[in-house]
């Protein structure tokens, strides 16, 4: 392969891609194989939402210098760092027999994933800088509902075939494939590449800087838990009502399936619109409405692909509003500082949603709660277009 292929920067996005699809199925590796794993390990729902969000949490740590990791070491090699820890964790999750081991390999895994999305992340903004941003970004973020979505359609009938623990070994070995792929073919954008600079954990921004990173992360976590909490419990509600688990997984994944569809589409929109704001709030309240709607009117399946359909809308704009917001050198910074706050709420949030579930024995709690914080998401984005109409301030020394 000629060295002016490997620049293009699609065929790079190629790579983005497949690398995070496979840090999106490990993640949904836990929720479709939950009954065998509660029975096997004698856990609650609270517990199984631990074990889901865990693999979010290192990002509270690893967010606010992971960026800057990338721009120390070069993106290259810090994404085969997460990478190998993804497989690592997977095989200790694998291996476990206590919610204990089990949440070790989770927070393992977790952190690889970490490095991986901020890397992925960092190298797809220095790509499309200027160029179709949001609709780059929207393709890199169509790779998340991806492997979510194949997690959901075939973990749950392995799971039934096998064990939990054949998916978290399935899961490492899609890593390790991916390792392979970034070690081979993996680049960076032309003029990016590794410097000397000093690593800090607290990002050199401007206290406004601050804020716009805070309050978009914020919106991009709550979003999130409103379609992984939607994913990760709704397959409970479908076989409280009689599915078996392979096919409420199946169901549940009609929705991820259609995203796959309505997010880079979304991001096109934007981008030739202009008009980000009022994709998030249309996408958000009209998903919010879909999610509440699969308990209260029936027939699930109708609101499941409705639920695909609209919250693709949101995505490309939200993750579009730190690059759009602040300066080229402060990209890594505030890009660090928006997935702190997105790891943070995403870890905090997923037990609550499962304890939602166990306080009040009902299946549809955790639904309420998701569509609950989609509506928040357009709170949060009043929040950061107020700080962002507010006059810059001088950096911080």
């Amino acid at each position: 392969m000629t060295r002016s292929v490997l620049r293009h920067r699609w065929f790079v996005m190629g790579i983005i891609f497949l690398a995070r699809t496979t840090m999106a199925m490990q993640f949904q590796s836990i929720a479709p194989v939950a009954p065998l794993l509660i029975a096997d390990l004698g856990i609650s729902y609270a517990e199984l939402g631990l074990l889901i969000g865990l693999y979010l949490l290192p990002g509270t740590v690893l967010a606010l210098p992971g960026g800057l990791l990338g721009q120390r070491f070069g993106n290259r090699r810090v994404a085969l760092w997460g990478l190998a820890l993804m497989v690592g964790g997977g095989l200790v999750t694998a291996a476990s027999h206590s919610l204990w081991a089990a949440s070790a390999g989770r927070l393992l895994s977790g952190a690889g994933g970490v490095l991986l999305n901020l890397i992925l992340a960092k190298m797809t903004a220095e790509w499309f800088a200027g160029k179709e941003i949001s609709t780059a970004m929207s393709i890199m973020l169509t790779a998340w509902p991806l492997g979510i979505g194949l997690g959901a359609a075939l973990f749950g009938a392995v799971g039934a075939a096998s064990s939990w623990r054949l998916v978290q070994r399935f899961a490492a070995s899609l890593a390790a494939g991916a390792f392979a792929l970034v070690a081979l073919f993996g680049r960076d954008a032309p003029g990016v590449g590794a410097t000397r600079a000093a690593l800090r954990f607290l990002p050199n921004l401007t206290p406004r800087g601050w804020a716009l990173a805070l309050t978009a992360g914020a919106a991009w976590m709550l979003f999130n838990v409103g379609f992984i909490v939607m994913v990760g419990f709704g397959p409970g509600l479908l076989q409280a009502r009689g599915a078996s688990l392979g096919q409420a997984g199946f169901l549940v994944s009609l929705a991820i399936w259609v995203s796959l569809i309505s997010v880079p589409l979304g991001g096109v929109v934007v981008d030739r619109t202009r008009r980000p704001d009022l994709a998030i709030v249309l996408g958000c309240l009209l998903t919010a409405f879909a999610i509440v709607a699969i308990p209260l009117l029936g027939v699930p399946v109708v609101w499941l692909l409705l639920s695909g359909v609209v919250v693709g809308l949101a995505p490309g704009a939200l993750v579009a509003l730190v690059p759009g917001s602040v300066p080229p050198a402060q990209l890594a910074a505030a890009l660090g500082l928006f997935y702190a706050a997105f790891y943070l709420g995403m870890a905090a949030m997923q037990p609550l949603a499962g304890l939602l579930r166990d306080v009040t024995g009902s299946p549809a709690a955790p639904l309420f709660f998701a569509a609950a914080t989609m509506v928040l998401t357009v709170v949060a984005l009043g929040a950061f277009r107020w700080i962002e109409r507010r006059r810059s301030t001088s950096p911080r020394p």
